[in-house]
């Protein structure tokens, strides 16, 4: 071998050995409980648990005035932070409308129809809001306006509906004209 890739073998060896080791793969958080671990069933639970929690804005928004009424931060008004509830019903209408369009996509992509086992996982995601009981109002309200829907349901959502047309259009690409 001659001297010069003898010294680029050299380098090669050494840069393959300085190389900084992969970044290890981001956690993903744990399903919430209850949840199913399937695409299409886990977006149809997501889409109940947000209906359901916007379901309760009429329901919170009273016990919520009292909340933030009673536990002021200093220099916020009471307009501004009750606004953040009427932003997050808008952002969660939004919400629903990527989960419903993820399900229609997969439900057409389907060979059998999926529509009344989606059905159920709506109810089930719905049921995450019925109250244990013993709850007060106040405790239902704290909880509710902390709550945020898992962040992985737009992206399962967002996969779900990609592939579902993928495979929609697929299915359709040897129907006749």
């Amino acid at each position: 071998m001659t001297p010069l890739l003898v010294a680029l073998a050299l380098l090669a060896a050494q840069a393959e050995d300085s190389a900084p080791a992969p970044a290890a793969a981001p956690q993903e958080a744990p399903l919430p409980p209850g949840a199913p671990s399937e695409d299409y069933p886990f977006v149809a639970w997501c889409y109940g648990s947000l209906r359901g929690y916007l379901s309760m804005h009429d329901e919170m928004m009273p016990e919520v005035t009292r909340i933030e009424s009673a536990f002021r931060k200093p220099g916020a008004t009471l307009e501004d932070d009750l606004k953040v509830y009427a932003d997050m019903q808008r952002d969660g209408e939004r919400q629903l409308q990527v989960y419903q369009a993820a399900m229609t996509a997969a439900e057409k992509a389907s060979l059998r129809p999926i529509n009344i086992a989606g059905g159920e996982y709506v109810r089930r995601g719905q049921s995450v809001w019925r109250s244990a009981p013993g709850l007060t109002k106040a405790q239902v309200a704290h909880v509710w306006m902390g709550w945020t829907i898992p962040a992985r349901c737009e992206a399962v959502a967002s996969d779900l509906k990609a592939r579902s047309e993928l495979a929609g259009a697929a299915l359709q690409a040897n129907q006749p004209n």
